[in-house]
């Protein structure tokens, strides 16, 4: 990895913590599970396996190779699951340029999407650990119920990929359907270079064999050479008080400041501490809030990191880990993130799993409001006030990501019109990323939710709710989590969603 810093000349490698760095980067390359402490090393010496896949994945080659040609009459390629499942398989797609359609969402009017064309002609990957995953679980219900009612076989379009005997192995295996296991090992977030990244990449036609070369090579390197990883890690630890601003704009590498947001967020967002990524499309000082940024080209970052995508994969997680050892927490678990599932179960509980009616404060024109304020503008002026110095906004769009993309500007207008570090995540993929931090970072952010009327529904086979409820289940759990912690909260809910979302940006640009 190449990596450019004005800030690389001030670095004190004579530094306590640069030493420590350097020593536990040393135990890292061992596996060695008390790096992070004696209270976090239960989980860490479960979850290590990822410092060997650039070496141990070339196993799955020929097992991947396999399948890929099991199923190569089909055209058209799906991948079901969510936060590390999805992510790392969405940035390979990107940078190679292949196709393949990310389910990562409960939003009816995106699941449309996966379900349109031919179906006889597609492959369905569903990624999951367990199965147990609400979104994941729901979505295979759906494909394998329309399968089915197409007359098709769902075994020679659906296969899996999950740990060995988890539920979810055993059941399929049982049922004759394909299955590739992964390390169980291996955490989700940390799992690109498994079987979770390399399946529904293989499928797609992703140089998979490449990208494992390249994070060898990188790894070898850092291992032989460790001063410029550890210059990063210490940049990160010392530069920054909260928040770090990536951008993959104008580079070859589409896609990967998402995965680098999951995997830095809920890796350190704990004990109220941890580095907040923020993927933006811009690094402008007013468009990230003065957040220090990185690149991976270009020379108008705080730091630019340049390599090809295995090598960053294996670079990134590398620097993550090390981050949590320097912040002094566990980067391994995840403890706040069962809390929105908690809350998404209570409501459908209570709502006898039917959508029920909801009563806004106010309603200006195809926008409902549910906090503080009179009108769209009132409400939104009254939101940016309200956030503290220091502190930063999470959007939160509970909506289409491909007809509804728009709405993802109100991420740079609303960073440039309060002065505070922005974030954006599509709601629910979010609560396996950011979703962490927001609960178990620093308790200084500011939260905007947006929710859409569906255009369609989907029933879940077996299941006494449908898509649009658990959607919105999944909204409103989140919404009391953060509540909870007495948070800033404001609710957007868009009657029209195309006519919501234009009302919403130009609101936003007049404040």
């Amino acid at each position: 990895m190449k990596i450019s810093s004005s800030y690389l000349q001030s670095i004190d490698r004579s530094d306590a913590l640069y030493s420590s760095l350097r020593a536990a980067h040393a135990r890292l390359a061992k596996k060695d599970a008390e790096i992070w402490g004696k209270a976090a090393a239960a989980e860490a010496a479960v979850r290590l396996n990822w410092v060997d896949l650039p070496e141990s994945s070339q196993t799955l080659i020929p097992i991947i190779s396999e399948i890929a040609e099991k199923f190569s009459h089909n055209h058209r390629v799906v991948l079901c699951g969510m936060g590390g499942s999805s992510l790392g398989p969405e940035v390979i797609a990107l940078t190679y340029k292949k196709d393949i359609f990310i389910f990562d969402s409960t939003d009816p009017n995106y699941a449309a999407h996966a379900l349109a064309g031919d179906l006889s002609s597609t492959t369905v990957v569903v990624s999951s650990k367990s199965g147990s995953t609400i979104e994941t679980s729901s979505q295979r219900l759906i494909f394998e119920n329309t399968f089915s009612k197409q007359g098709l076989d769902p075994r020679s379009h659906i296969l899996f990929v999950t740990d060995p005997q988890s539920p979810l192995d055993k059941e399929v295996r049982a049922s004759g359907f394909t299955v590739v296991n992964a390390d169980p090992h291996v955490g989700g977030r940390f799992s690109v270079l498994s079987a979770f990244g390399l399946v529904p990449s293989a499928l797609i036609g992703a140089p998979v064999t490449e990208i494992l070369t390249h994070a060898a090579v990188e790894k070898k390197s850092f291992l032989e050479s460790p001063e410029t990883l550890i210059d990063v890690v210490y940049l990160l630890a010392t530069r920054t008080s909260q928040y770090v601003a990536f951008s993959d704009s104008g580079s070859h590498v589409p896609g990967l400041s998402d995965w680098i947001e999951q995997l830095i967020a809920e890796s350190t967002g704990k004990d109220a501490t941890g580095r907040l990524p923020i993927a933006s499309s811009s690094l402008d000082a007013k468009a990230v809030g003065g957040a220090f940024t990185v690149a991976y080209a270009g020379s108008n970052a705080d730091l630019v990191a340049e390599g090809p995508l295995g090598a960053h994969f294996i670079f990134w997680e590398w620097v993550t880990a090390l981050l949590g050892f320097a912040l002094g927490i566990d980067p391994f678990n995840q403890p706040n993130v069962t809390e929105a599932k908690e809350q998404t179960a209570k409501c459908l509980e209570e709502w006898n799993n039917q959508l029920p009616s909801f009563s806004p404060t106010c309603t200006d024109q195809a926008v409902q409001i549910f906090g503080d304020g009179q009108s769209l503008k009132d409400a939104l002026a009254t939101f940016i006030e309200g956030v503290e110095d220091g502190g930063y906004i999470a959007i939160m769009a509970y909506l289409d990501r491909r007809d509804d993309q728009k709405i993802a500007e109100l991420q740079e207008i609303l960073a440039r019109k309060s002065g505070k570090p922005t974030s954006f995540g599509w709601g629910p993929r979010f609560l396996h990323s950011t979703g962490q931090f927001h609960k178990g970072g620093q308790r200084n952010g500011s939260f905007l939710q947006i929710t859409g009327t569906t255009g369609t529904d989907y029933e879940i086979a077996g299941k006494p709710y449908s898509l649009r409820t658990l959607v919105m289940a999944q909204a409103i759990g989140d919404h009391r989590a953060l509540a909870a912690r007495e948070y800033p909260l404001l609710r957007l809910h868009l009657l029209d969603r195309m006519a919501g979302i234009e009302q919403v940006l130009a609101v936003a640009r007049t404040l």
